[in-house]
């Protein structure tokens, strides 16, 4: 179809050949080839002139709309590639994604108007295709190897518990101590044992625990270490507050459970619209600035 309208506004099948740099008899068989399709003689030919038939004159007309319109069409396209627009859905952690992440989603949104973001919310690995999810933010470690994972920060982790739940005095100041605690579980990352490590030392504490009370919520892990039932390791960020206004104490400040990684998923192989890239590169320069989390220190 371009070539017939090249023919037609060059005049000749010869001066449409140079302005498309090809040769005159593959300009012919392209024509051959529409006609043939269409089922319509458009052109008289002579020695020295060439006409439109009625058909090619109706063709032509058709054949200018069609391709101003597939023009639109490509650049549109393209233009979409380089603009973020269109639908962003995203996948994060229940507490992490109603909390923390909300003040970097804001400012993608402000950034970009003409994205929408569909934010869900599930503590689990997304199935891209069957969930049409685009990326997905991860608190632990990942290990499909049918995906890309972008370390974005770390989160620190504390041993926290009410107050006066260790007895008379201050809290206690060495991880020594924590064993004989009552304790709460946080399924997703510990059951019935306990890891802390002292960075200044260099060293690390294991032991077992027979927990009170076990579940995969960290809000409600926060609730029932406010209640007094037993010690807990918890995000820092998710009792920030709560140490602040002294409804929780943090035991052995020294010692630490390993941070955990967070990290931006998303399917290995898929192109990425602009709408994706621009998340991705927004998530990797706010999150280790995030209240409660630090830059990533080591590569899981």
């Amino acid at each position: 179809m371009r070539t017939f309208l090249r023919i037609v506004e060059a005049g000749s099948l010869s001066a449409a050949a140079v302005q498309l740099g090809t040769t005159q008899p593959t300009i012919s068989r392209r024509l051959r080839q529409l006609e043939r399709m269409l089922g319509l003689r458009l052109l008289r030919r002579s020695t020295h002139r060439m006409a439109l038939t009625e058909d090619g004159e109706r063709c032509l007309a058709h054949a200018r709309d069609l391709l101003d319109g597939w023009g639109a069409m490509e650049a549109e396209l393209r233009g979409a590639r380089d603009a973020p627009r269109g639908l962003l859905r995203v996948q994060a952690p229940h507490a992490f994604g109603q909390d923390q992440l909300i003040a970097p989603l804001a400012e993608y949104l402000r950034a970009h108007p003409a994205v929408a973001v569909e934010w869900q919310l599930h503590d689990r690995m997304p199935d891209f295709i069957a969930d049409g999810v685009d990326c997905a933010i991860r608190v632990g470690r990942v290990d499909d190897p049918s995906v890309v994972a972008v370390r974005l920060a770390d989160v620190p982790r504390i041993v926290v518990s009410a107050p006066g739940l260790w007895g008379a005095g201050p809290p206690p100041a060495e991880a020594a101590a924590l064993p004989a605690l009552p304790w709460l579980a946080l399924n997703t990352f510990y059951r019935d044992e306990v890891t802390l490590s002292h960075a200044a030392r260099g060293e690390a504490l294991r032991f077992p625990i027979r927990p009170r009370l076990s579940t995969d919520s960290l809000h409600a892990l926060r609730a029932a270490t406010l209640a007094g039932l037993g010690a807990a390791i918890v995000s820092a960020w998710v009792v920030a507050e709560d140490l602040r206004q002294g409804r929780l104490a943090q035991l052995a400040p020294a010692w630490r459970a390993a941070p955990l990684p967070v990290f931006l998923v998303y399917p290995a192989g898929r192109l990425q619209p602009a709408k994706l890239r621009h998340f991705i590169s927004l998530m990797r320069a706010r999150m280790p600035g995030i209240a409660g989390l630090e830059p990533t220190g080591r590569n899981l």
